[in-house]
């Protein structure tokens, strides 16, 4: 898979050729998370902190917000290492201060050593100072610690020369834990390669320049199937596609060919492969639009699942909002009372709570203290339904949505030091 990479001077997303000279600079990187982050986890280099010249941890911050990132670059003391876990980073990267004594002090789960080499020998402190350490000891005493490596080829980094196969070959035979290989990967090819021998591509210059398009990237590992039956063009291949909402429930099953991928991915939307059209833009007649927030391979490489963010009246021609008939729960009422909150009958409830001023705010108190008189399992129920849906109706009047909850509850789950939790006076 590819983990596209940006990497940040002085708060502008930059690019240089073997970790020295200045080849490029892309300006403001938010731009770029947004639209690297379909591809799902990115990694964002601190290349200030690293150098130990400062930080871009504003920014940075801003980005974990944005994308799943692997945050790396002068992360040297447990105090660093907690600030990035505890600012949303789905996993660190630690180079110089990688060593048993100090990983085992962090979870596992979310810890990458970096192991930056010129010629196979390690380097660090922002590639600038060698250590007689070869890569292959470093992952043998460095794996039962950690849940990934970034090998960096540094003689390649920047120069788009490709990869050596051969040695990450030779390197993923000494380890079960996943490599992310970067350093001079150009071609889609490379990423598929990787991909056979268990390794995902960190892709940078090649991106940045124009040389390999994102789509494409996706699509690399993916498995050949046939065309199913019926499809007009007999040449290439279809892949079953599982599109899901932002809460992970299952809209329908489409099919995507890479043409609709690289389409999808260049203009964030909902695009498939129909038999009837060919590529087919979700929503440009019905106006049930699609905006698309990732796309994820399956284990097999032979399926897709496309995260999406689906406009009304729904996925399905029918007009229901999936093609398994309506959905249910508080995301159905909730669609509801976002509509009634400009359409409810003048003298409804369901009006009142959204204009009278006080109205929400009390029956949001008085309920929650009748959930915490609650006695028994029905009474819970209840209680715990009245709370729920007059907080929702505070979430719609607000303009927040479901999945901006639950992106927050994602992001606090992610933290490692906690609060003591008492109640408030």
């Amino acid at each position: 898979m590819i983990i596209p990479s940006i990497d940040i001077i002085k708060g502008h997303a930059v690019q240089l050729v073997g970790g020295e000279k200045l080849e490029l600079d892309a300006g403001n990187p938010i731009p770029l998370a947004e639209k690297f982050r379909i591809a799902g986890e990115i990694a964002v280099i601190d290349l200030d902190a690293a150098l130990g010249k400062g930080n871009n941890r504003k920014v940075i911050e801003k980005l974990c917000r944005i994308a799943k990132c692997r945050v790396g670059g002068g992360i040297r003391d447990l105090e660093t290492a907690h600030h990035w876990l505890n600012a949303g980073a789905e996993k660190i990267i630690i180079g110089t201060k990688a060593s048993p004594e100090f990983l085992k002090q962090l979870p596992k789960e979310r810890l990458m050593a970096a192991l930056d080499a010129r010629h196979g020998e390690v380097v660090t402190e922002g590639w600038t100072k060698k250590t007689g350490v070869r890569i292959e000891d470093r992952i043998l005493a460095l794996s039962p610690y950690v849940s990934g490596f970034l090998i960096t080829f540094v003689e390649r980094e920047g120069r788009l020369q490709g990869t050596d196969l051969t040695y990450v070959k030779k390197l993923r035979e000494l380890t079960s834990v996943r490599l992310t290989i970067a350093g001079g990967v150009t071609t889609v090819k490379e990423i598929a390669d990787l991909d056979a021998l268990g390794a995902d591509a960190q892709v940078g210059m090649a991106l940045y320049k124009g040389q390999m398009d994102l789509g494409e990237a996706i699509c690399a590992p993916l498995q050949n199937i046939s065309k199913h039956q019926g499809s007009k063009n007999a040449n290439g291949s279809l892949w079953p596609t599982v599109v899901v909402n932002e809460m992970g429930v299952a809209l329908g099953l489409v099919w995507s060919d890479q043409e609709s991928l690289c389409a999808a991915v260049k203009q964030q939307k909902g695009i498939y492969h129909s038999r009837s059209r060919g590529l087919w833009i979700k929503g440009e007649t019905s106006g049930a639009t699609q905006e698309l927030l990732e796309i994820s391979h399956d284990c097999d490489r032979d399926a897709l699942c496309f995260r999406v963010r689906q406009k009304a009246p729904g996925f399905c021609h029918l007009e229901a909002w999936t093609c398994f008939g309506e959905d249910r729960g508080l995301p159905k009422l909730f669609r509801l009372l976002q509509n009634r909150k400009k359409s409810a009958p003048k003298k409804s409830y369901t009006k009142r709570l959204f204009t009278e001023k006080n109205l929400l705010h009390s029956k949001i108190v008085e309920e929650a203290k009748e959930l915490t008189r609650a006695k028994n399992k029905k009474e819970v129920i209840l209680e715990a339904s009245d709370v729920l849906y007059f907080t929702l109706v505070k979430m719609a009047k607000a303009g927040v949505s479901l999945q901006d909850v639950c992106d927050e509850l994602d992001f606090r789950a992610l933290k490692i030091t906690r609060r003591g939790g008492e109640a408030k006076e």
